[in-house]
């Protein structure tokens, strides 16, 4: 049973294409009501047919994926971005829990982000991750930035700037911020490893990961310790000394 309504958006026809049939073999539960090519089109078809899902590619003609995004206010439709973008924008889509496709598309990829789209519309609290992302794209400073962190009962949206550190937890990762609070996260440290290290943040041993904004003092040793603002002391890796203290001088 179709039961999600969606639009491809994409100026490659065999792009479309290919992500047409896919959706049509490997995604029984969309019903696609049309195509785009432009932002211009897909402005017009998003108004007209009221897609719940709307595939989107980033680099168009006439404008970006951004570009189209930002003529609403409230994004009231889902989006998968369907993208060859280097691996700052991958870093962006993480950050903001946004959907997205790498192309060429992988089959199970798309299955799984379709999944998650149906999964989201059945939700009444339902958070808007292309907002959230387009804030990231825009965000002059890395700090203003908002990451978020999924939780067993739902999510929860904070500002970089909230955030001393990170330290694992078997394959978790718990989060500790500036008023004190704490959270266990069902994400590893590798992988806010790779989201947030573009940002202010850096992985100083196996186990933790500082926001540098937050160092207050080095102390000298084998590899040495950070203190962060709220006197919490880290051990630092000694392989990781030397891009720690080019990081802090701003070399």
């Amino acid at each position: 049973m179709k039961s999600i309504s969606a639009i491809i958006v994409d100026d490659e026809r065999d792009s479309r294409e290919t992500l047409r049939n896919y959706v049509t073999k490997y995604c029984p539960q969309v019903e696609l009501l049309g195509e785009s090519a432009n932002i211009i089109e897909a402005r017009a078809a998003i108004l007209k047919l009221k897609p719940q899902l709307v595939f989107l590619d980033i680099e168009m003609p006439h404008g970006n994926a951004f570009d189209l995004l930002e003529q609403w206010g409230e994004i009231d439709f889902e989006i998968i971005f369907v993208t060859a973008f280097s691996q700052y924008a991958i870093q962006a889509f993480n950050l903001s829990a946004a959907h997205y496709l790498l192309k060429p598309v992988d089959i199970e990829d798309l299955e799984s982000a379709v999944a998650t789209v149906e999964k989201s519309l059945t939700q009444k609290d339902k958070l808007n991750y292309a907002n959230i992302l387009l804030e990231n794209i825009t965000a002059i400073h890395s700090q203003n930035r908002k990451l978020v962190l999924p939780l067993m009962e739902g999510f929860e949206v904070v500002k970089m700037s909230e955030i001393l550190y990170c330290k694992a937890e078997d394959n978790f990762t718990r989060f500790y911020f500036k008023d004190g609070r704490k959270t266990l996260i069902c994400r590893n440290l590798k992988f806010y490893e790779t989201a947030l290290d573009a940002f202010g943040f850096f992985r100083v041993h196996r186990s933790h990961i500082i926001n540098l904004e937050y160092v207050k003092r080095y102390n000298k040793g084998k590899g040495g310790t950070v203190v962060l603002d709220d006197g919490k002391e880290i051990m630092v890796s000694n392989n990781k000394k030397g891009e720690l203290l080019r990081r802090i001088k701003g070399e």
